[in-house]
């Protein structure tokens, strides 16, 4: 790698570690605080299972995203994983399956918001400047 190169490398590099860091932990606070709403008994459904499964893939998300932002490249997966997961019991009772508060007056495609953060912190963390 010549010197302006490694130059451009740096701040490159800094910037996607600021990225990646700055989006993990914004979602990561606003799903412990869905955690703490949960436990609080806000926004609960009537069904348990949905409420522990949905549960269950925030704190997913959580563990996910702090290793991402440590550079764990496998987080990814589990961070798409749980994140998919998220979106799919979100169309479970958008579709009637569980009785959900949140599901009224919400288009169906409006769920899909919720890639956008994934997204950017996988282009982030897959970006490599050579």
């Amino acid at each position: 790698m010549d010197t302006n190169a490694a130059r451009l490398a740096g701040p490159a590099h800094l910037i996607q570690r600021l990225i990646i860091i700055a989006l993990a932990s914004l979602f990561i606070f606003y799903h412990i605080t869905m955690l703490m709403d949960f436990a609080r008994g806000h926004d609960l459904t009537s069904d348990a299972l949905y409420n522990g499964i949905q549960a269950a893939l925030r704190v997913g998300i959580i563990v996910s995203l702090a290793l991402v932002a440590l550079g764990k490249r496998l987080a990814l997966w589990t961070m798409w994983f749980s994140i998919l997961g998220l979106i799919s019991t979100h169309y479970w009772a958008h579709f009637g399956m569980v009785e959900a508060d949140f599901t009224i007056g919400r288009h169906p495609l409006s769920y899909l918001k919720g890639l956008m953060m994934p997204s950017i912190v996988t282009a982030a963390f897959l970006y490599r400047r050579r």
